[in-house]
């Protein structure tokens, strides 16, 4: 599979609706390292497709639908894991403006009267169908520069009674986590990215030492082959994940 071919086949399967925000549960922490199996699934695709993918440029986000003391908390989730990272945040991406959109909704349907959302997402009424028919709680799309690094990231989350009762600083960190790079859509199906120490919601440290090793400047900034797990695997025990 070529390059080109391999970033559309992601762009179009990253956006599958899954049926809520985290569908494992918030454990208790635990600090066993992945190994490399372990990593190599977390890239894997549902359909054997390994590809993982990371931020190029900057992140400029911006938030929809939620209340102004919401918004310190969603760009402090950043503001965490771009710190853990290494990598930037910007008021102003010079060719979009912003490059990572959040949309908080009651119902799928308020996305059809976002205005101009449908040039931004290409298929958008098909895709809020599918979002409707799933009764989907969640949906990111990214988009790609030319060397396969992530250039744009809409998210969309659906906020119903259920999740309207997780804290909203769990709720920013479990989408920051999950829009910082391109992750199997079967990732955290079983187990939460997110562990509970005590009161407080943190992010589990062996998904924080993948994250820091998948920004390694070493790395490419797209792989589509799985021995690319095998060197964030050495990455990721090189060190302990810098707070």
């Amino acid at each position: 599979m070529t390059a080109e071919a391999g970033l559309s086949a992601a762009a179009t399967r990253c956006t599958k609706p899954t049926h809520s925000i985290d569908e494992g549960e918030i454990l208790n922490e635990d600090t066993a390292a992945l190994t490399p199996e372990d990593i190599t699934a977390l890239f894997t695709r549902s359909d054997g497709q390994y590809f993982c993918a990371r931020w190029g440029r900057p992140l400029a986000p911006i938030v929809f639908g939620v209340a102004d003391e919401t918004l310190s908390v969603v760009k402090g989730a950043f503001e965490a894991i771009c710190a853990l990272t290494g990598h930037k945040m910007t008021e102003h991406d010079p060719e979009l403006g912003t490059n990572l959109m959040m949309f908080f909704v009651r119902d799928w349907a308020e996305l059809r009267d976002v205005p101009d959302l449908d040039r931004l997402v290409d298929g958008l009424p098909a895709l809020v169908d599918r979002l409707e028919e799933a009764r989907a709680h969640q949906h990111r799309s990214f988009r790609f520069d030319t060397n396969g690094s992530v250039k744009a990231c809409f998210v969309f989350l659906r906020i119903d009674d259920e999740l309207a009762e997780m804290s909203a600083e769990a709720l920013a960190l479990g989408q920051a986590v999950q829009s910082m790079l391109v992750w199997s859509d079967t990732a955290f199906a079983e187990r939460s990215p997110l562990a509970r120490v005590g009161e407080t919601i943190v992010l589990r440290s062996e998904i924080a030492s993948v994250l820091q090793a998948a920004y390694d400047p070493i790395l490419p900034p797209v792989a589509q082959d799985n021995s690319h797990a095998l060197r964030v695997f050495a990455r990721a025990n090189a060190e302990a994940p810098r707070s």
